[in-house]
């Protein structure tokens, strides 16, 4: 492993990147390539990634609802619990190694590969479609005329972003070590189609309990770590032993409450 020294942190934080933000800013090639990284390590992804407060599910769900489409879905986390309500779910995934994972998690869902600009599901088929930390991957226009035609009339399409509590200070820095860069600012609003009204916002905190080495394993499955080098991935593992064990105190196999915040979004389709 190459020498690594001592991170210095700075007292006043810094600003953490924003990529739900900056991801509708850059270039389809360059999100792409971003994505990418997800292709492989569904195991490790399904294993590590935290699931999502059930009142975020209540408010991104009608009540009425029957259909649900999960894009983006993943391994299937916020899909079970789309399937816990009793809807009907249908998951959408580019990636092979994450549709095998979910298709073991949940073998009674019907799972195919697409993205969130062609999902090769039929027109008027849902009643509401979700995203769950999956919005930013996608051509915001093209996914949400996708959305319009395979919503009903009166459907929703609910975005949902899990993220670190930045507003607490330990976690801030934690997640500037992390470079998770999924933390968005408070102002944030997803951009959507002209087929939708301005999207509702909803906000819940809550608490996950981690150890240490678990800390280290959730930022192995983020995309600036599967798309670093061997020498950039030893220095967040480095920096981020240091931070949880030497700088905050915490043993090996201690638990840590770590604050998360949710963020989600609902928008109705027009007509």
């Amino acid at each position: 492993m190459p020498e690594v020294s001592t991170p210095q942190l700075p007292e006043v934080p810094r600003p953490i990147p924003s990529l739900p933000a900056r991801a509708f800013t850059m270039s389809a090639q360059r999100r792409n390539d971003l994505a990418a990284a997800f292709r492989i390590g569904g195991k490790h992804y399904d294993a590590v990634r935290p699931s999502y407060p059930s009142a975020a599910v209540d408010f991104m769900v009608p009540p009425t609802a029957r259909d649900a489409v999960d894009i983006g879905a993943g391994t299937g986390i916020f899909t079970a619990m789309l399937l816990a309500r009793g809807l009907d779910v249908r998951a959408v995934e580019p990636s092979q190694d994450m549709l095998e994972v979910l298709h073991t998690r949940l073998p009674e869902v019907c799972a195919t590969p697409g993205t969130g600009e062609s999902t090769g599901l039929a027109d008027l088929s849902a009643d509401v479609i979700t995203y769950a930390q999956a919005w930013h991957w996608v051509d915001p226009k093209q996914a949400s005329s996708e959305a319009a035609r395979i919503l009903r009339p009166g459907g929703k399409l609910s975005l949902v972003w899990n993220q670190l509590d930045v507003s607490v200070s330990w976690v801030h820095r934690l997640a500037r070590i992390m470079h998770a860069g999924d933390v968005h600012r408070p102002d944030f609003s997803p951009p959507l189609g002209q087929e939708f009204f301005a999207p509702e916002p909803g906000q819940w905190t809550w608490t996950q309990q981690l150890t240490g080495e678990q800390i280290i394993e959730l930022a192995k499955s983020r995309s600036y770590y599967l798309r670093a080098s061997e020498a950039t991935r030893a220095r967040v593992e480095h920096n981020l032993s240091w931070y949880l064990y030497d700088h905050l105190g915490h043993a090996t196999g201690e638990p840590i409450t770590v604050p998360y915040l949710t963020h989600a979004w609902r928008a109705r389709l027009k007509g």
